[in-house]
């Protein structure tokens, strides 16, 4: 595709910074995705004006998660590195990270906004790691969910491949607020919570509160990594999970 997947630009007199996920309906976190939004992520980390960024997107989707294609044997290391080190980034980053939701947040792309701080929904929004239904696991999740809504609940999405809707998400502690327009709800909390701060105030704050939570998510982000590298793509039915969506057909488990 020629257009580019991310807008970007800052308003609030350079306070907020918007990032809008351009390609819809899937909004599919590819390569160039995920290479547009961790340039930008790094380019604003020093901008000592800024207060936060707020991610949204275009289409009824937030997104449906990362390239299957890019997840199979050959290219899976590159997509799984370049995910991860976008994470560790935003796991660091000196803002808030504010995420307005609609529709579907599966997979890539709810591990994407589950490393952000807060999350603001769509009543009709539905969250899911349907990763084991393609036969692999979903490695960032797997540090994340855990440390957002305890290791019972992740396991419970990571396991079963659901999708639980907006309300189940509120009451779980993945999201922080429902509301019709998620993204209006984002800039509202802004307005009143996070506006009328010194910037250079807040980026302390986040490094006392965030640190602990980033170091512990990175270190294990490195571990499940090797796992699903090393372990689960050397299996036959993980190859055969993705050739099965890719070629829309049932897949067939030999367990090995």
């Amino acid at each position: 595709m020629s257009e580019a997947p991310l807008k970007a630009w800052l308003e609030r007199d350079g306070a907020l910074l918007r990032l809008r996920l351009a390609r819809p309906k899937a909004n599919i976190l590819d390569a160039a995705m995920i290479a547009a939004l961790d340039r930008v992520f790094t380019e604003h980390a020093a901008n000592a004006g800024l207060l936060a960024v707020l991610v949204d997107h275009e289409g009824p989707h937030f997104s449906f998660g990362a390239s299957v294609e890019e997840h199979l044997p050959s290219r899976c290391a590159a997509m799984v590195r370049g995910l991860h080190a976008l994470l560790e980034r935003m796991l660091d980053w000196p803002r808030p990270i504010l995420v307005a939701i609609r529709g579907q947040c599966l997979g890539g792309g709810l591990e994407f906004a589950a490393a952000g701080n807060f999350l603001f929904a769509a009543p009709e929004a539905q969250f899911g790691q349907p990763e084991m239904k393609l036969a692999v696991f979903a490695p960032a999740a797997s540090c994340l969910l855990p440390e957002r809504i305890g290791q019972s609940r992740a396991e419970d999405l990571l396991f079963s491949g659901r999708t639980i809707d907006a309300a189940t998400a509120l009451g779980w502690g993945l999201v922080n607020e429902v509301a019709p327009d998620p993204v209006a709800a984002a800039l509202a909390y802004f307005e009143h919570h996070l506006a009328p701060k010194s910037a250079a105030s807040l980026a302390y704050a986040v490094k006392a509160a965030r640190a602990p939570y980033a170091m512990r998510v990175k270190q294990r982000l490195a571990e499940v990594e090797r796992i699903y590298l090393e372990g689960l793509m050397k299996t036959r039915d993980a190859v055969e999970g993705l050739n099965a969506f890719l070629e829309k057909r049932a897949p067939k488990w030999e367990h090995r």
